[in-house]
């Protein structure tokens, strides 16, 4: 039955140790299970078990070394999530700046700036790709309580506020959106792009749309550790103008999230040549030689292509 009675932190423990865990200091485990849920952590030793019908464990696992991948993996996503705002805030900047110079304060609501894409929302309801993009965006923005925006609300009520104000509350996924279904020949599209480190707008449109997905698992503090990406950026690169890879992927290292990290590096090397990301990235890798780093498609020799040097 898929419903089981719940089980107290020392029945977890005994649970644990019937499977084969080890534990180098018993004693600590209940101060961990008491705060980082056993389903939690359950994810950082599913891939160490010998039955996965009965949940054994291989020889040798220890409770500890799962901790340790649960910080290993809580300290690498607090360095994605500093690459991700780099380049949330960096495609917002442009695409408010180049569109509004060329269109307008308003442009967002320009249909003819836009596919005519239609799609077909639960309720059977049919609008273009377009229109449900605003939809979400003006909701996003009357749930906002930033001062600015509220002192629109209050000012100009009823009134469509200006990109700049607009796109500043706006999330990642629905800037990943509005940017995907801009026409493909706006000659603003393919500056984006090119300011971004891309020669081609679609090139960007599948990294962001990746990028955005990985912000979600971070967002809820979800697990990266050992996790096969849904949404998987473009690796063939249309003669990238930044370093990038000179050896075709092995298919894990664009199932797990290598390929979605290596992007995110990419597009820092280009919006903000200084970062430390690949440097805090590699940093963790070295300070913690014991986490096998190919759970994440670190393998192959990847620390010798250009981009990762």
């Amino acid at each position: 039955m898929s419903n089981k009675p719940a089980y107290s932190v020392a029945n977890q423990i005994s649970l644990l140790k019937q499977r084969g865990m080890l534990f180098r200091d018993e004693g600590n485990a209940p101060h961990f299970l008491e705060n980082i849920s056993y389903y939690r952590l359950k994810g950082y030793w599913w891939d160490m078990q010998d039955d996965y019908t009965l949940h054994t464990l291989k020889p040798n696992t220890y409770f500890e070394d799962i901790v340790s991948r649960y910080n290993f993996d809580r300290h690498l996503r607090l360095i994605l999530f500093d690459a991700i705002e780099r380049i949330e805030i960096a495609l917002r900047t442009k695409m408010i700046y180049h569109l509004a110079m060329n269109y307008g304060g308003l442009w967002y609501l320009d249909t003819t700036l836009f596919e005519n894409t239609t799609m077909t929302l639960f309720d059977g309801t049919v609008k273009t790709i377009h229109q449900n993009t605003v939809d979400e965006l003006k909701k996003e923005f009357n749930r906002s309580q930033e001062i600015f925006i509220k002192d629109h609300r209050y000012r100009y009520p009823n009134q469509d506020a200006d990109a700049w104000k607009i796109l500043e509350v706006a999330s990642m996924g629905t800037l990943s959106k509005l940017y995907k279904n801009l026409k493909h020949q706006l000659p603003e599209k393919a500056c984006i792009a090119k300011e971004m480190g891309l020669n081609l707008h679609s090139e960007l449109s599948s990294w962001l749309e990746a990028i955005t997905y990985v912000r979600n698992i971070i967002a809820h503090h979800s697990r990266m550790w050992s996790r096969n990406m849904v949404k998987k950026p473009t690796e063939q690169l249309n003669n990238p103008v930044g370093q990038w890879f000179i050896n075709p992927l092995a298919t894990v290292q664009t199932k797990k999230p290598f390929l979605i990290i290596s992007s995110m590096v990419y597009l820092c090397n280009h919006v903000t040549p200084n970062h430390q990301i690949k440097s805090k990235i590699l940093d963790l890798f070295n300070t913690n030689p014991n986490i096998p780093i190919y759970k994440l498609g670190f393998l192959n020799n990847w620390e010798n292509e250009p981009l990762w040097k």
